[in-house]
């Protein structure tokens, strides 16, 4: 038996929300009586130490059939194409390198099969860096669900909608919106619509906040209010599950006789949620040059160094340039930074050819890249009227640490060896005269 609630919706990001799917199932004025209502068990969920600052602190209480321990041993099992930080199996280049999208599959594929890993960085033990994955599935999951241990995921959906069904309800995704599920969490993915297809931030560092907006003032960017929460949903079905477990980046797989998905009711502000991007809100230039990306950012897991993130999650949306007497792509540049890039929709204004939906790229730490040569071309003798860049989604997951690609990466057949050539044709314009 599923039990379905369909009220009012949470949002507001990070808020202490509060859910049950049957009246009266969520304790009032504590959160551990000696009894719970309905013969329930209390199981506290925590993402945060304790003793966190309370800002900062991130826990749920979960009113639940069975509590997670009901369940049998781990033993460990095949990881496919999946892998953690850090990469020790493969060179790390320096060289700028892109990528075709991931095919999708031809046979019957659930969302475990269908993770593969193209990069990673930091240190899955330590808690630091990210990893970087590409699903695609064409099945459900049926009586198998799936948590990350080591990291919350940031799932960037390209192709296809789908349902994921987590401990505290269920949550439609669509491509143009995101999905974060907090480390620990079990889910399972159902696509709706198709075959599916998208990216993957595996954070292993500090759960993702909202940036700061700092002069920008009170307004803009990622508002809280448009962060939705699942309301409480439990199946209450006996039977063989298996719950699969990512853990120190590799894979285990347990058995339990009912469903993981047991919440009948919760509060708490450490639980999945979803974020429509079409509701950034872009503040840009209005005068000159142009900005840099960092005030695109969505998400951000920051590390112990003020304003050096363990992965910025940023966004190029639709927009208006208006910028005058600007060369207005992104300048070419070097960076302490290490940017791994995809696309959702459309195209990407710096790039023109060869970088497609589903497809991703490597700009490492001093690499240096920018505009290709066509776009340069265009850019500097354009038209400086107002332009708005519609049908386009880019995004990039951008990290203080060298995000090196993983064996499969660097063979896939979906690598363009060729991608240097998208600068080759940049010409010498120096003439010695101002």
């Amino acid at each position: 038996m599923a039990n379905d609630v369909s009220i009012n919706k949470l949002y507001g990001f990070n808020n202490e929300h509060q859910t049950e799917a049957l009246p009266g199932a969520l304790p009032i004025g504590q959160f551990s009586p000696q009894r719970c209502p309905y013969g329930l068990y209390a199981e506290q969920f925590s993402t945060s130490a304790f003793t966190r600052p309370r800002h900062q602190n991130r826990r749920t209480w979960t009113y639940r059939i069975r509590p997670s321990i009901a369940m049998g041993d781990f033993s460990k099992i095949d990881k496919g194409h999946v892998r953690s930080g850090p990469i020790i199996d493969a060179d790390c280049p320096p060289n700028v390198m892109r990528w075709d999208a991931l095919p999708l599959p031809t046979e019957p594929t659930d969302f475990i099969d269908g993770l593969t890993t193209i990069a990673a960085n930091g240190d899955v033990r330590a808690q630091t860096g990210i990893g970087i994955h590409i699903y695609v599935a064409n099945k459900t999951m049926g009586s198998r669900s799936f948590y990350s241990a080591d990291g919350e995921l940031l799932f960037i959906p390209q192709l296809g909608a789908f349902s994921a069904i987590t401990e505290m309800g269920k949550l439609h995704i669509n491509p143009g919106q995101i999905l974060v599920i907090p480390r620990g969490i079990k889910f399972k993915i159902e696509p709706t619509d198709g075959p599916i297809r998208g990216y993957i931030c595996e954070n292993y560092g500090s759960p993702m906040e909202l940036a700061e907006r700092g002069p920008a003032g009170a307004n803009g960017f990622a508002n809280q209010r448009d962060f939705e929460y699942p309301h409480a949903r439990f199946e209450d079905t006996e039977g063989q599950h298996q719950v699969i477990a990512k853990f120190c980046g590799e894979f285990y797989q347990a058995t339990q006789n009912h469903s993981p998905f047991d919440v009948v009711a919760w509060v708490g502000n450490s639980a999945p949620y979803k974020y429509d991007l079409s509701r950034f809100n872009v503040l840009s230039t209005v005068s000159f040059d142009h900005p840099d990306p960092s005030i695109f950012t969505v998400l951000t897991s920051p590390s112990a160094d003020a304003g050096v993130a363990n992965v910025d999650f940023v966004i190029f949306p639709p927009r208006w340039m208006v910028a005058e007497n600007t060369f207005r792509p992104p300048w070419y540049h070097r960076n302490v930074m290490s940017e791994f890039m995809g696309l959702i929709e459309g195209t990407y204004d710096a790039k023109e050819k060869g970088f497609s939906p589903g497809g991703f790229s490597l700009h490492n730490c001093m690499t240096p890249h920018g505009p290709e040569a066509d776009i340069f071309d265009k850019a500097t003798h354009g038209e400086l009227k107002p332009q708005r860049y519609e049908n386009t989604m880019a995004f990039m997951l951008e990290s203080r640490y060298v995000i090196g690609p993983t064996k499969f990466a660097l063979n896939a057949l979906q690598r363009q060896r060729n991608y240097l050539a998208c600068w080759g044709d940049l010409k010498k314009h120096f003439n010695g005269q101002p």
